[in-house]
């Protein structure tokens, strides 16, 4: 049988994950990174406090199979939280978990597995691997739509895929706890983690003063005839569609409708204003390795959060861009956040808004 990694985290999916593998008779290894914490944090972050490095030490042990910690502190960030402060200094708002796929997990990760001679690496996402009549593999939505994690792996390449395992992407959530209670494994009532790993529970505009303070600087606030209306503490602490805390008195409620880091400025206006029928995407991975040759119809999913809406998708810069035109005007379209695109079940591809 061949050898797998599996990328382990403490939490309950994860730790399924191996057991599962385990019981089909694959050789596994038990991975965890180490990752960048601001000093005095390190107990806090969601993704390796001491607290879940030894729980994963303790699933592996009951599991009987290797366990690994590889220090990715440097590398982590230097590339996901260094994005996420360059994201916010530009004035949109990234999404430093699909940096953390691409590069820390399926590339740093997926290259030490393969040093110690692993075939596969396995993980706890929520989603679910096809092989099509032409060898070609594909990417589906979870069993579990509720779980559902395919839009934070959308940067998967095809050569990717062909290393990836995820056993629990078959099964719904409440079944993954009771296969962890059935094997007494210890995360079997461990809650699941929330948030950004390196925020350690607090809220981001907390981080962002801590670390980058010079982008929280006031501002103006306009409408959208371009009227001076109020004053903003700070683009960083605002998203698009944003309506509490503004801070403006008006007979109609108003939103956050776009931000201009140039000029330093916030753009608010009714609900009315706030839809948009159209956006760019730009960084598109097409996870059959090929750009469809011209428009096509497609769910396109804006926020990991949001229902899917009705579009057609034209693929553009010979596939490294795509515009998305909507049936119906969406509200929360957010530059820096990524747009996927899905054909019922399969994951089509997906790329960054701007």
């Amino acid at each position: 049988m061949p050898n797998v990694v599996v990328a382990m985290s403490g939490g309950v999916d994860s730790s399924v994950a191996a057991a599962l593998l385990k019981q089909q008779g694959h050789d596994v290894t038990g991975m965890m990174l180490r990752l960048w914490s601001e000093p005095g944090k390190e107990d806090s972050n969601r993704c390796c406090t001491p607290d879940s490095m030894a729980m994963a030490r303790r699933v592996a042990a009951k599991l009987d199979i290797p366990f690994y910690v590889v220090d990715a502190k440097e590398t982590f960030r230097s590339t996901v939280v260094e994005y996420f402060l360059d994201g916010y200094a530009r004035g949109v708002t990234p999404n430093p978990c699909l940096v953390c796929n691409r590069q820390i997990r399926w590339t740093f990760l997926l290259e030490h597995a393969l040093a110690i001679g692993a075939d596969y690496m396995a993980t706890g996402h929520y989603v679910r691997k096809m092989k099509d009549e032409s060898g070609r593999m594909n990417l589906l939505r979870a069993v579990d739509y509720s779980k559902d994690q395919s839009y934070v792996l959308h940067v998967l390449t095809q050569e990717k895929l062909n290393r990836a395992l995820f056993p629990v992407g078959e099964y719904p959530k409440t079944e993954i706890r009771r296969i962890a209670a059935t094997l007494n494994l210890p995360v079997h009532k461990r809650p699941d983690s929330q948030d950004l790993c390196f925020l350690a529970g607090d809220d981001y505009r907390n981080f962002l003063r801590r670390n980058a303070p010079q982008m929280l600087v006031p501002g103006e606030i306009l409408n959208t005839d371009g009227t001076v209306i109020g004053g903003h503490s700070g683009l960083a602490n605002y998203t698009i569609g944003q309506r509490k805390g503004l801070g403006i008195a008006s007979p109609v409620p108003l939103y956050v409708i776009t931000k201009n880091a140039s000029r330093n400025t916030l753009v608010v206006g009714t609900a009315d204003e706030l839809g948009t029928y159209e956006l760019t995407a730009r960084e598109v991975n097409w996870l059959s390795g090929e750009a469809p040759d011209g428009p096509f119809r497609a769910e396109v999913k804006i926020r990991y959060t949001a229902r899917e809406a009705w579009a057609e998708v034209t693929p553009l810069e010979n596939g490294t861009q795509a515009r998305v035109r909507f049936d119906a005007p969406q509200r929360d379209v957010t530059p820096g956040q990524a747009a996927v695109f899905y054909d019922g079940d399969l994951l089509l591809g997906g790329g960054i808004i701007v």
